[in-house]
């Protein structure tokens, strides 16, 4: 029975060894039949090369205010709607005025009667003075008197004090547009109550309102990418809700620190956009192509045939490329420019029409570096 499963064992595993192989083969044809007809090689070509960073971004309004009373009470005038555009100091909203104009009534009234007590007691003091002089009053007489017109005084001032605030809050319940603008919400409707903003309060929001003439776009620029922008750069705008539709912008600031949106550290940017499409409304993602280097009709090769290498001798990375000749390649020393995510500007090294390799030629198949004399005394 011990040889009987012995047996078993043996004849598994020689299977599973055929079997393994056999994968193995075929995996190994499949990779050898991908390589063949990937591309090894490409020619050297005239092109132009643009290196362009793409980010996104919600449009917004670049001046959006949310509009709140600054004094409790009940809207009595509420003239506008979601969409209206409106002239800057144009009525927004009233609020109910009622009681404030009472108010202001009872305070001009007292006003008017302290300023009468101030005339009878300045009447008193100025004989009182007079007779106190003449020593034909008594001292307490006179101070008594005196103390009467100083708070006579003090009366007027506080009342007129407390006029000029119920003035102002008299003002505070007509709210007037700051700018032109378009209502963009209205929560609340006309009758309702509301409270102002003021102290640990921030006052029941009626409007939000937003000058729809000039728009801006905040956007993250990964730190990787953020050193080749600056302020005033040209930028196309794609809208994704309005397909085909590209429009012009302007990098405005960058900030100056950087921050973590999704997890990746870049710098905020604010995008403003120079042209403006009426169908671009607030809230729409936007992307953002901003063209950081560019060279056209230069000579360049793709990025996967240039190699780095680091030259002890100049303590320098040095690129290369392998240009074919024949069964042979020849290393060759190459100086780069303006490079995008696919090709790489060759300012010195190569010609048009010269093959390269794509990747790694067999090191019996490398012939000595050529170029390496001329760029070096170039350098020097």
């Amino acid at each position: 029975m011990k040889n009987f499963f012995s047996t078993i064992v043996i004849i598994a595993v020689l299977v599973g060894g055929f079997i393994y192989l056999k994968k193995g083969s075929s995996s190994e044809t499949t990779a050898a039949d991908d390589l063949a007809q990937r591309d090894t090689t490409a020619e050297v070509q005239t092109k132009d090369i643009e290196f362009v960073v793409t980010v996104a971004g919600e449009i917004t309004p670049a001046e959006q205010v949310s509009v709140r009373p600054e004094v409790n009470g009940l809207i009595s005038e509420l003239p506008v709607d979601v969409g209206d555009q409106v002239k800057k100091n144009d009525l927004l909203f009233a609020l109910d005025d009622k009681n404030i104009r009472i108010e202001i009534e009872q305070k001009q009234t007292q006003i008017d009667a302290a300023k009468l007590q101030l005339e009878k007691v300045r009447r008193i003091f100025e004989n009182n003075r007079k007779l106190f002089e003449d020593n034909l009053v008594a001292k307490e007489e006179y101070e008594n008197s005196q103390t009467d017109y100083s708070l006579a005084q003090n009366n007027i001032e506080r009342a007129q004090k407390d006029l000029d605030l119920a003035m102002e809050r008299l003002e505070k319940t007509q709210i007037l547009a700051p700018f032109d603008c378009t209502i963009l919400t209205r929560p609340v409707s006309s009758g309702q109550a509301v409270s102002g903003s003021g102290g640990f309060n921030s006052g029941t929001e009626v409007l939000t309102i937003a000058d729809l003439t000039r728009m801006i776009i905040n956007a993250h620029v990964n730190q990787a990418d953020v050193s080749r922008l600056s302020a005033g750069l040209k930028v196309d705008i794609q809208v994704e809700a309005i397909p085909g539709l590209v429009v012009q912008g302007q990098v405005e600031r960058i900030a100056p620190q950087a921050t973590i949106l999704n997890g990746i550290k870049g710098f905020a940017a604010r995008i403003l956009l120079t042209e403006i499409d009426p169908r671009i409304q607030p809230g729409m993602t936007a992307n953002i192509k901003i063209p950081v280097q560019s060279a056209a009709e230069v000579v360049a090769v793709p990025l996967g045939a240039v190699f780095t290498e680091y030259n002890e001798t100049l303590k320098k990375q040095e690129r290369y490329v392998y240009v074919q000749q024949q069964e042979r390649f020849q290393r060759r020393l190459i100086q780069i420019g303006v490079a995008d995510y696919f090709f790489a500007e060759i300012l010195s090294g190569l010609n048009p029409g010269e093959v390269v390799s794509l990747e790694m030629p067999p090191q019996e198949a490398i012939d000595e570096l050529a170029g390496e004399a001329g760029l070096a005394s170039n350098q020097s």
